[in-house]
């Protein structure tokens, strides 16, 4: 739920420009703090002043609702963690989804550029269409397919638009904890089913560069407290895998000696959007601005550690 702040008003201020260090942060403003990113966010934050939207507390796709908020936080920062992430759904909810990934995030770097605030957003790999056969850098020019990859890439260029702002492409996000009640992500249903002996379907033919949450959260604090230029930037963990390959390593890590995985191809599923096949995205521009993201393994460790499911 937001934090209640005092309401004032915030003169718009100079945004410095790339290599001058940054204005200190002490008020941030983050949404979508039901999901596992957005809660992320709002834990590496802690200590200064947060003010945490849910849904039910902001509809970013109302820009009268989102200029109020903004005015009553008075942020040095918006962090936007909200997102319309059904990527099948968007083929039939187009308007929603551009509604929310779109237009709503011109909304918000409207609010940021009114009062001078550094604005982050989050993006996706399925702005790419999977062609590739190295990981994507942030010079590779996107190419969406469906309706949701499409939403995603104007929701970039709006954000790009704002005088001081972070676009971060993020993908297959893991980090959720063990009594999470929000939405689960691949990843969760892997460990719940190699932990329970259940069969595990998983792409032979989808590439991956998995996200945790934990460790995108301490790359965006890093980005906006630093002389980091602002522009887009990736930000996953380092290396890149297979499904398949991503819940053998799983298995290994919470003692499952005779799992039962099951290999499918992107062709045998009936996926009403399109999957970009190979979707690993390079990180060598996160971790020229200073800060180097731990290996996809490393991060799936850790994590389970944190879950109480690491065995070995």
């Amino acid at each position: 739920m937001s934090v209640p702040l005092r309401r004032s008003s915030v003169p718009a201020k100079a945004s410095p420009g790339p290599g001058s260090s940054p204005n200190p942060i002490t008020r941030v403003l983050i949404t979508g703090t039901l999901g596992q990113l957005g809660a992320a966010m709002v834990h590496a934050f802690a200590g200064l002043t947060v003010t945490a939207h849910t849904r039910a507390t902001l509809d970013i796709t109302d820009a009268a609702a989102v200029s109020r908020a903004v005015d009553e936080a008075s942020p040095e920062l918006i962090v936007n963690c909200a997102a319309f992430n059904d990527v099948d759904g968007a083929e039939d909810r187009a308007v929603e989804a551009l509604a929310v990934n779109a237009f709503a995030v011109r909304n918000l770097v409207r609010a940021a550029e009114r009062i001078g605030a550094r604005f982050v957003h989050y993006s996706t790999d399925f702005v790419f269409d999977g062609s590739a056969s190295i990981p994507y850098t942030e010079d590779v020019r996107p190419s969406p397919r469906g309706t949701y990859a499409a939403s995603k890439l104007l929701g970039e260029w709006f954000a790009l638009e704002a005088t001081h702002a972070y676009v971060l492409r993020v993908e297959s996000l893991f980090g959720s904890p063990a009594n999470w009640m929000g939405r689960r992500g691949t990843l969760d249903a892997m460990v719940a089913n190699l932990e329970q002996g259940r069969e595990v379907r998983a792409f032979t033919d989808r590439i991956v560069s998995p996200g945790y949450v934990v460790d995108i959260a301490d790359a965006t604090r890093h980005l906006v407290t630093t002389a980091a230029a602002p522009g887009l930037y990736h930000c996953v963990n380092d290396g890149h895998a297979s499904w398949y390959d991503v819940a053998g390593e799983v298995a290994a890590l919470v003692g499952n000696q005779r799992p039962s995985l099951v290999g499918v191809t992107m062709d045998q599923m009936k996926l009403k959007a399109p999957r970009p096949r190979y979707c690993a995205l390079s990180v060598a521009k996160l971790a020229a601005a200073g800060f180097t993201m731990p290996a996809w393994q490393d991060a799936l460790r850790r994590w389970l550690t944190a879950r109480g499911a690491l065995t070995t």
